[in-house]
């Protein structure tokens, strides 16, 4: 039996599969113990063994979050057998590959209630315990498309535009009742994950993340970072960065380049639907792990990521070389005065 010393209790939604596997894995090597709330029994069952081979405590528990009733109820269930919540991530998002016309009401209702509901029920969920005990932390899953909408995810940018306003809500609040719990958005790029396989997609191509493509341990690490060292906004990857602050300055020139690229880039070239079912309603059975199809060209590190990891010796070191070039400019400042 796994020791109950340690970081303290996280969960981790939609951690059976894709980045939130990925996400449990990393809080786990770094001692952290685990609760994953998904649906699929496979997946949760492979992402408990994985916890429980890094020497760290696992909780399951099988609920779809869309149901804020069935959060709560699992939320309670967390507390009673691991303990008190002090880490929550709020990681679960589906969504539907096709125009906004061609996708149907009932599927885009269902994508954002997955996305952005399971976010609000999460939120609620941990509050409701994090509030009065005046600690914790919440981590808001996010994405370079809550800043910038593309084509073909009209459901899926909508709910992380809607994460982010309800999010600076919530932390107004808490700011005002000078509560100590913290809450983070990390924004993600685009991630070699199991979605694009059981993705709904009304297109005879196989779907993928827009290029650059990471792997999801980058996301993961990044999540775990922001736990250790609460920040309240982190974008991931250099490609998040350039849309961000692309769409601040360049927001015209932006909706016709991504009206031209982005289309064609959500489908790997020369490819064939993946056949699997897609997982809007049901999940997927079997243990998908956290990768996708494109092993071959994703990415597993990022320069961005890295400086932000190492951002206190950064500082200090351009502190240091602004520090020495000021020294450099007065010596020189007062040769040139002597001089005269």
């Amino acid at each position: 039996m796994a020791a109950a010393s340690g970081r303290g209790v996280a969960v981790v939604t939609g951690g059976s599969a894709g980045l939130g596997r990925a996400i449990v894995r990393e809080l786990a090597h770094r001692g952290w113990d685990v609760a994953v709330l998904a649906r699929g029994r496979d997946g949760l069952d492979g992402a408990v063994a994985d916890i429980e081979a890094a020497g760290r405590r696992a909780h399951a528990v099988s609920v779809d979050v869309a149901d804020a009733d069935a959060v709560d109820r699992a939320a309670a269930d967390v507390e009673n057998t691991l303990g008190p919540i002090d880490l929550w991530v709020n990681n679960v998002m589906s969504g539907a590959i096709a125009t906004f016309l061609d996708t149907s009401a009932d599927d885009f209702d269902r994508a954002t209630a997955v996305t952005y509901l399971s976010t609000v029920n999460g939120t609620r969920a941990a509050l409701r315990r994090m509030r009065d005990r005046d600690r914790g932390h919440i981590i808001q899953i996010g994405s370079a498309l809550a800043h910038r909408g593309i084509p073909l995810q009209a459901a899926y940018c909508g709910a992380k535009h809607a994460i982010h306003g309800f999010t600076d809500s919530v932390v107004s609040e808490l700011t005002h009742e000078k509560s100590r719990v913290a809450v983070s958005i990390v924004d993600m790029p685009a991630l070699n994950t199991t979605q694009f396989g059981w993705v709904k997609s009304n297109f005879p191509q196989h779907p993928q993340p827009v290029p650059p493509i990471f792997q999801p341990e980058v996301g993961a690490r990044a999540v775990a970072d922001v736990a250790d060292k609460p920040r309240r906004r982190t974008w991931v990857g250099e490609s998040t960065v350039g849309l961000i602050l692309g769409t601040r300055v360049a927001g015209r020139f932006l909706d016709w380049y991504l009206a031209k690229n982005a289309w064609e880039g959500q489908f790997a070239p020369g490819s064939a639907a993946s056949g699997t079912a897609p997982n809007l309603y049901e999940p997927v059975p079997g243990d998908h792990g956290a990768h996708g199809a494109f092993d071959d060209r994703a990415r597993g590190g990022s320069v961005q990521t890295w400086a932000i990891r190492h951002r206190a010796p950064l500082y200090t070191a351009a502190s240091a070389a602004a520090s020495a070039a000021l020294v450099g400019l007065i010596a020189g400042a007062r040769a040139v005065a002597r001089r005269r």
